[in-house]
């Protein structure tokens, strides 16, 4: 049976180079980064050439890469390091509905503890307005946190307009661009934000590792305390196989990124193109301005686990939801939030694509999505009626 792995947004398969990369540093070369015999020092002296090579990714200094433990770590140290920070300054920050349960959640601790916090609104196809973060700042305002690109259904977010609010209002922005970083040209400079989340296994990187850009003079408060690894920004003994890898795979995704788009770019049209031959099946997200991998559909009268099962049967790996919520078996929030009805979210479906992708990896699971769909209906209590609901075509058609 074939084998198709659509759900890069998850995790990547880890690029060889970066495996061979790391390979001395978990045998041979083991030495605490910050001894001082050559075993530490060969550490220290490739942690810091890893730094380089992430930080030249998205054209930074080096200095002002942090490394963190994951993507979801980057977003908490952003949010409660800057919350802690600059709280005498202001306890107001503002987040979007679309973001990461990491951002999320990071949010609503603060509101715990005394902070106050916006939820953005955003339209039909997951997009935060520039005009709604203009209005939502305020004297009180320290910090606002958008996504750069959702995992969920790939929308890619102005915050280059956005930074240009930011800017002019003396408050601080950060994006995570775990979804971006490696996959999408993501300059630091150019976009004009503070703060800028990252993780490894986004690019073909190991799992368990991640990164946080801070401009360079801004204050950020440790979310870890003890010794002074990082700058004295994140303690503990390094990980360094990890960080190597990492630094790897940053140095490939910038010679092979664009390469890597066109592919990927290709194979997600014929998918979509594919899949919306399908009734009662509509595209998520913005239809053009989103992550060149990246396809993200609800279905009709179809829960998502009973496909992501139906597929995995067949050896095709999906997901529904993103990789942090796939497993709570309730309507996406993300969906939600654009306006998709609660018995229509429960019908997610995301494919992302990868370089090991082929178009004929494609035109199996065109072969077999919609007898899998039309099974699935079959067995649907609710599918009888069929035709767009009302709710679902103002939805899908900016009806009022």
């Amino acid at each position: 049976m074939r084998k198709c792995y659509f759900d890069h947004v998850a995790a990547n398969p880890l690029h060889p180079e970066a495996l061979d990369a790391m390979m001395p540093y978990l045998r041979e070369e083991y030495g605490n980064p910050l001894s001082l015999y050559p075993l530490g020092t060969n550490a220290r002296s490739a942690i810091e050439s890893a730094r380089q090579s992430v930080a030249e990714l998205v054209n930074v200094k080096p200095a002002t890469i942090i490394f963190t433990s994951s993507g979801t770590e980057a977003n908490n140290f952003a949010l409660r390091g800057i919350a802690r920070a600059k709280q005498a300054q202001g306890k107001h920050i503002i987040v979007s509905k679309v973001e990461h349960h990491s951002v999320l959640n990071s949010a609503r601790y603060l509101e715990k503890n005394g902070f106050v916090v916006t939820y953005l609104p955003v339209d039909k196809h997951g997009l935060v307005t520039p005009e709604s973060v203009a209005a939502a700042i305020t004297d009180e305002t320290i910090l606002v946190s958008i996504t750069h690109a959702s995992r969920e259904i790939g929308t890619i977010e102005p915050i280059k307009e956005i930074s240009k609010i930011t800017k002019s209002r003396s408050v601080l922005l950060h994006t995570d661009a775990i979804a971006t970083v490696g996959n999408i040209p993501v300059d630091a400079a150019d976009l004009g934000a503070d703060l800028i989340s990252m993780t490894a296994h986004q690019f073909y990187g190991p799992k368990g590792i991640g990164a946080l850009y801070v401009r360079e003079g801004l204050r950020i408060v440790p979310l870890i305390y003890g010794g002074i690894q990082e700058g004295g920004r994140r303690a503990g003994t390094e990980n360094v196989a990890a960080i190597i890898g990492m630094g790897k795979a940053a140095e490939l995704a910038k010679k092979e990124m664009a390469v890597r788009e066109v592919h990927t770019r290709k194979l997600r049209d014929r998918l979509v193109d594919g899949v919306l031959k399908v009734p009662n099946v509509y595209l998520t997200g913005h239809p053009q301005n989103r992550l060149p991998h990246h396809a993200s559909f609800v279905v009709e009268f179809v829960e998502g686990e009973a496909m992501l099962l139906m597929l995995s049967m067949k050896g095709i790996y999906s997901a529904s939801g993103s990789a942090c919520s796939s497993r709570a078996l309730k309507s996406s929030p993300v969906l939600l939030s654009l306006g998709v009805p609660t018995a229509l979210a429960q019908g997610s479906i995301v494919f992302s694509l990868g370089t090991g992708n082929s178009e004929e990896d494609i035109d199996y699971f065109l072969q077999e999505f919609p007898t899998i769909i039309s099974k699935l209906r079959e067995m649907s209590p609710f599918a009888s009626g069929w035709g767009k609901s009302e709710e679902v075509n103002k939805c899908y058609t900016g009806g009022s």
